[in-house]
């Protein structure tokens, strides 16, 4: 029989030591002469990414420690390696140079120069090139703000000694060039200030000269209004491209000139290859980042937002395929009859999979992080909500589970409303430990893809154009209201909580609604006209994001601040928690400190917790066991339930 005990203090098997295991994630996944490679985070060896291959049924790691496969172009980091006959190219954390191994002997020589200031010149997106070289974006810092810094295409030598060659810069931000299969052309993506890669991007194609060099590009399609997240060339003539025309990131084909070479003056046809109104691709915050791969005779596997999908292009026909796995990364490859990603479902987490799609059927390449019982952890129930307008609000409830304990007779449990990054993130009905750990304590939590979240089309992303700060906070307090009508929440004990633009938002709503009694802000943004290019405490790709979420410059200024948490700390309806990484770039701890200085003698409780050596996003093991203690012990406090497992946590007023 299961005891009787308050709401949040329940015994759980699941630790924070769980969910930092759980954070080893495997990304960037490719096939390279039939064996299966991908990159691996390990926050046990203090976020360090491996490179791994998966050959003849047995795994290996092809990129031991020291090296860390990881870089920082936009902050957010791209594709981080490549394989060229023996050697694997790959990006090295420390100092941001491309490095080459060779996987006969394990020697590894560096590609590329040393910049003259640590991390002033950083490389991502690695390509096939001309033969004896890789082709990448390469993004250079030139003076000393967040914001200054410039980028192009190189080709970059696989001989030791060669310096970078500069191949193209069309525009501010680019991925890198990508060879069509005669060696003819190249082709990339770009676009400029203010636009974000969601807003419009445009395909730029160039004819390769004799020396190796792109002749003068031209846009073959995108453009205002139009945004492409991933191209692939379809022979010689011929684009793939998920761009959203219509409102949607469906596939098409752009043919460029009939197989003549892009040179030629006439205009390329585009069309769809699917008339289906769903999403089938997504934003594009890593550089390298796909969501659809050609599996030959007219069929594309591609990504939608309920997972693998089998698109036809003959008839525009979408057949699910392993509808078990609610949650794919966008890392997609084809292996022979099969495609391999790294995909989770609502009882497992994240793991390289491979599916026959002749089938349907999964086989993992890697273990899933170890799971507890089912018993413990929460089955994410897929809902809807309404909005003011009446839109409806997707969201992804799970509700408190744990077999020992049930709550007392007539208490209502405390809820978390999650707040998703980007914004323009989204959640999926998978397996999070992160939420597992609250759940199995008696904490449920609502996960909520307010307005301005990917996966809905265009016209559910761009409710946020302008609005940042007022729908996202009225959605997530419409579904809060919604779950306490219901009567499956305490209305004295609803909390929000998110990180980065999802940090903004739940400290935006602990300051601007009377819905929550507290609120945890991890790497927040807290000042929005400092948050810009004028304001120069950020970094360049995201400089200029808020004149598209807020408005622009100067004429909207003064929404800036009245939608500022920093600026409202008088209005704050309880008692917040900020969590900060001590090098983030892209959200500063000098926003969290000023925040909490404003607070100084306010008499609302509140702390700040900063975490050295940490960026954007926690990474470190014992950083994301502190950050989940210290989170438990402050709803414990704020809430009224006692967490003895867990060292209290301080709050000033």
């Amino acid at each position: 029989m299961p005891s009787i005990s308050p709401y949040g203090s329940w015994t759980s098997p699941i630790t924070a030591h769980d969910v930092a295991a759980a954070g080893v994630t495997p990304h960037w996944v490719d096939v390279v002469d039939d064996a299966v490679w991908w990159a691996e985070s390990r926050p046990s060896e203090n976020g360090r990414v491996a490179l791994m291959r998966w050959v003849d049924g047995a795994v290996e790691e092809t990129l031991p420690a020291p090296w860390n496969a990881r870089n920082r172009v936009h902050e957010y980091g791209g594709r981080p390696w490549l394989v060229s006959g023996e050697l694997v190219v790959f990006t090295h954390w420390d100092d941001q140079r491309v490095y080459a191994r060779d996987l006969r002997d394990g020697a590894v020589t560096a590609l590329t120069p040393e910049p003259e200031t640590p991390h002033g010149v950083r490389f991502s997106d690695l390509r096939p090139g001309l033969p004896g070289e890789v082709w990448a974006v390469r993004e250079s810092v030139t003076g000393p703000g967040r914001a200054d810094v410039t980028r192009d295409l190189v080709a970059i030598p696989l001989a030791a000694g060669g310096e970078p060659r500069v191949l193209a810069a069309s525009h501010h931000f680019l991925t890198s060039g990508q060879c069509s299969p005669d060696g003819r052309h190249a082709a990339w993506l770009g676009w400029d200030h203010p636009a974000m890669p969601w807003d419009a991007t445009s395909v730029c194609v160039a004819e390769i000269a004799a020396d190796g060099t792109f002749g003068p590009h031209r846009v073959v399609a995108g453009g205002d209004g139009v945004s492409v997240c991933q191209l692939d060339w379809d022979g010689p003539g011929a684009l793939l491209v998920l761009a959203d025309p219509g409102g949607w990131w469906v596939p098409h084909r752009v043919t460029i000139d009939g197989g003549a070479g892009p040179s030629v003056a006439a205009p390329p046809a585009q069309a769809a290859l699917t008339a289906a109104k769903e999403e089938m691709g997504g934003p594009l915050w890593k550089l390298g980042s796909r969501w659809m791969t050609a599996l030959g005779g007219g069929k594309h596997a591609v990504l939608t937002g309920t997972g693998l999908t089998v698109l036809d292009e003959a008839t525009g026909a979408l057949t699910p395929v392993a509808e078990q796995l609610t949650g794919w990364s966008p890392t997609l490859a084809r292996h022979g009859h099969s495609v391999v990603g790294v995909a989770a479902g609502p009882l497992r987490g994240p793991a390289v999979v491979r599916v026959d799609l002749r089938d349907g059927s999964v086989t993992g390449l890697t273990d899933s992080p170890p799971a507890p019982p089912a018993d413990y952890l929460p089955l994410p129930q897929v809902r809807s909500f309404p909005a003011e307008d009446g839109t409806r609000i997707p969201a992804y409830v799970y509700a408190p589970a744990n077999p020992d304990h049930t709550g007392p007779t007539g208490e209502k449990p405390p809820y978390l409303v999650h707040v998703h990054g980007g914004p323009t993130g989204r959640n999926h009905p998978v397996l999070d430990l992160d939420f597992a750990y609250f759940t199995s304590r008696g904490i449920g939590v609502v996960a909520v893809d307010y307005g301005g979240s990917t996966g809905y089309g265009r016209h559910y992303r761009e409710r946020l154009r302008g609005q940042w700060g007022v729908v996202d906070v009225a959605d997530c307090a419409a579904v809060a209201r919604a779950l306490v009508d219901e009567g499956l929440a305490d209305p004295r004990r609803l909390a929000i909580r998110g990180g980065s633009a999802g940090g903004f938002t739940a400290a935006a709503s602990i300051t601007s609604v009377d819905v929550y009694r507290a609120a945890t802000a991890k790497y927040p943004i807290l000042d929005l006209l400092s948050w810009t290019k004028a304001g120069g405490e950020t970094h360049d790709f995201e400089s200029r994001y808020v004149e598209g979420l807020v408005g622009p410059l100067p004429d909207t200024e003064g929404r800036y601040p009245a939608r500022s948490p920093v600026h409202n700390v008088a209005s704050l309806a309880g008692p917040i928690l900020l969590l900060q990484g001590s090098e983030d770039e892209i959200c500063p701890p000098e926003q969290a400190e000023r925040f909490v200085a404003a607070l100084r003698g306010s008499g609302v409780p509140h702390t700040l917790v900063t975490f050295e050596g940490e960026q954007h996003g926690f990474r470190k093991a014992d950083t994301i066991v502190t950050a989940l203690h210290t989170e438990l012990a402050f709803y414990g406090q704020v809430f009224g339930f006692a967490t003895p497992d867990v060292p209290p946590v301080e709050l000033r007023g």
